[in-house]
């Protein structure tokens, strides 16, 4: 199946203002027959984002709206693509509870969904870690190096696969290696490898599928999928579904990036 399943929207704060209708067309032209919107959930009540824009998530107000337009368009496109309607949750260590209590309130209308760490919490303050590489660098002067940061993101990652959030949690772990968006700037000299397999590990214990996401390849400080090909191939020989997902926030990178990743895939199933 020819799919696209991590792709942002017009609701988004921190894309653009693409039209769904972009997206699909997109799609179609380049042959998908399936398409998942995975909008970045609402901040859970009482977080605030630490991010300079204050833009991480989607405004509350507007996700009966964003829920009522994709099903609109869902019925619209049936005959032509399969559109999910989905959401990407952050995973915000502290805030179990309030994110338990959103997808109880939400998970029903949600064909499929995708649980990221974007935010890691130190001495009770919390940081984006992939805004920029300004703030990166800010982020690991704070922690004493880059390799903390690593360290502490898949740290959080491990909560989240264990995390009790409900009948609802998602069960698509969102691009595991985002720590290494700005690897190109801010290098590691200890190897993480052995951490992220035991992830692999926990994802697989818990029947979970992993993000495939092409996004990193077009930043230019990293050049890479999340996860890398190694870890990928440790995946697909674990039995792990490996979900295509572009990450796209504006229509035209739709798709964009798999043919790389269809290389990886081909390799592995040689």
């Amino acid at each position: 199946m020819k799919s696209d399943n991590h792709l942002h929207s017009p609701f988004c704060p921190h894309g653009s203002s693409d039209q769904f209708e972009a997206y699909i067309l997109k799609a179609l032209d380049l042959g998908l027959n399936q398409i998942t919107f995975t909008e970045h959930a609402p901040l859970p009540s009482g977080f605030i984002d630490p991010t300079p824009d204050q833009d991480s998530g989607m405004n509350p107000a507007f996700l009966t709206s964003y829920f009522q337009e994709l099903q609109a368009i869902k019925r619209c496109y049936s005959q032509k693509i399969d559109i999910k309607i989905g959401l990407e949750v952050d995973f915000i260590e502290g805030y179990e509870q309030e994110i338990k209590h959103f997808l109880d309130e939400n998970g029903k209308y949600l064909d499929d969904s995708i649980l990221s760490v974007h935010f890691i919490k130190h001495e009770n303050q919390w940081y984006c870690i992939d805004f920029s590489a300004e703030i990166f660098g800010q982020i690991a002067k704070t922690l004493g190096s880059v390799e903390n940061v690593y360290r502490l993101y898949y740290d959080t990652l491990e909560m989240s696969i264990a995390a009790d959030l409900g009948k609802y949690k998602p069960e698509r772990i969102g691009h595991i290696t985002l720590a290494q968006k700005f690897q190109k700037q801010y290098p590691v000299s200890e190897n993480f490898d052995q951490q992220i397999y035991l992830i692999l590990e926990q994802i697989k214990q818990k029947g979970y599928s992993l993000d495939y996401n092409a996004a990193g390849l077009s930043k230019p400080l990293c050049l890479e999928p999340y996860p890398p090909e190694r870890f990928a191939k440790r995946a697909s020989a674990l039995g792990i579904p490996l979900v295509f997902g572009s990450d796209a926030h504006v229509a035209k990178d739709v798709g964009r990036g798999f043919e790389s990743l269809l290389q990886v895939k081909e390799s592995m199933d040689a």
